[in-house]
């Protein structure tokens, strides 16, 4: 039994994970209970010592002061927000709409309120509950395929995982000694390319398989103009404007002062333009300095200590001793009473060749 539980330590550990999630306890206590027990069936077995569980406040309090990880609670508690407050819900209604009178509306709509979500909270729990509770009943209603209307709500939901910010990154990055941003900008267009892919899938069946996800009836479109138009056209003019105003439109009212009585003349879009030129100009300036002189970036950083492959090379292939004239590789290093031997295995070879490679690549 011993070499049973030994042989298939991680199987078993696994599997002792899923029967601790199938009870339905949450999923913290689940993982807590399966490194609980099967550390301490590693110890009975020999397997760990039985010291294991020493170090465990340590592990816990390491993890508490890691800051890195302190995206994660915000990010979850975000996602409970939108889903809590409703906006989830009213965001999935209006695409919906929106996207209601094509064939695969209801899918698209779904995938692209997926992405919203999880470049919004990272959260995929938030984002399948959210959109299995809302959009799952309207699509079997309206004659949508059960496989695809399901397939698209849980893939659409994964999508936290792959768009920034994303949960998963956030703790590879901590696991792999990277820093979060590169972990974002790597998973950032493969996200993207995920969504048009999924798009594309859905597009792909509404013009093949038109009957698998059918478009709303004109009843079910609730959000109509007056003269019973989709309003497309209408919500396109409206986001034209929207964005001209916002870079074109500046205050036009003049400001009366309340302690003078001065009228101040409203502040024009010319002049918010002309006053970021003189701190953009800096912030170039800025950049520029860095680039020329980087050690005030990097002038507080601890340095490392310099190895000089060539000089060990040649010490490790020469019979040294104390008054040898090779200056030494390591600054630390003093030498040997014995000195080295003029025979170096391979495996000190192949060692000192990479520190080269290594020395070269720098």
């Amino acid at each position: 039994m011993t070499e049973f539980i030994t042989q298939n330590f991680v199987p078993l550990m696994f599997g002792g994970l899923l029967v601790f999630l199938l009870t339905g306890i949450p999923v913290a206590f689940g993982l807590a209970a399966t490194g609980l027990l099967f550390g301490f069936i590693g110890m009975e077995v020999g397997m760990f010592g039985s010291t294991l569980f020493q170090a465990l406040p340590l592990r816990v309090f390491g993890i508490m002061q890691n800051d890195t990880l302190l995206a994660i609670p915000f990010f979850t508690f975000m996602g409970i927000l939108l889903e809590r407050s409703g906006m989830a819900e009213d965001l999935l209604e209006t695409v919906g709409q929106v996207f209601g009178p094509v064939r695969g509306g209801l899918a698209i709509a779904v995938i692209l309120v997926g992405a919203l979500l999880a470049a919004t909270t990272g959260v995929v729990a938030a984002a399948v509950i959210s959109m299995g509770l809302i959009s799952l009943p309207i699509m079997l209603r309206y004659g949508y395929n059960r496989t695809i209307a399901t397939g698209t709500i849980t893939a659409s939901g994964t999508l936290a995982q792959a768009i920034p910010p994303s949960l998963v990154l956030i703790v590879l990055a901590d696991q792999m000694g990277r820093s979060v941003g590169d972990m974002y900008a790597g998973a950032l267009v493969p996200g993207l390319l995920l969504v048009g892919l999924y798009l594309s899938f859905i597009v792909a069946v509404a013009i093949f398989k038109p009957t698998w996800v059918p478009a709303l009836p004109a009843e079910a479109r609730i959000y109509k103009e007056d003269n019973g138009a989709s309003g497309h056209k209408s919500l396109l003019i409206l986001l034209a404007i929207c964005g001209v105003s916002g870079f074109s439109v500046a205050p036009k009212s003049d400001y009366k002062d309340r302690i003078t009585g001065d009228t101040i003349p409203a502040v024009t879009t010319p002049q918010i333009y002309k006053g970021s030129i003189a701190f953009i100009a800096l912030q170039l300036i800025m950049v520029a300095v860095v680039i020329a002189y980087p050690g005030l970036v990097s002038g507080n950083l601890v340095e490392g200590m310099k190895v000089d492959a060539d000089a060990a090379f040649e010490q490790l292939n020469q019979p040294g001793s104390s008054e040898s004239s090779a200056p030494p590789a390591f600054p630390d290093a003093t030498p040997s009473e014995g000195g080295a031997s003029a025979a170096v295995n391979d495996d000190v070879k192949a060692m000192m060749d990479a520190i080269k490679q290594d020395a070269a690549k720098k």
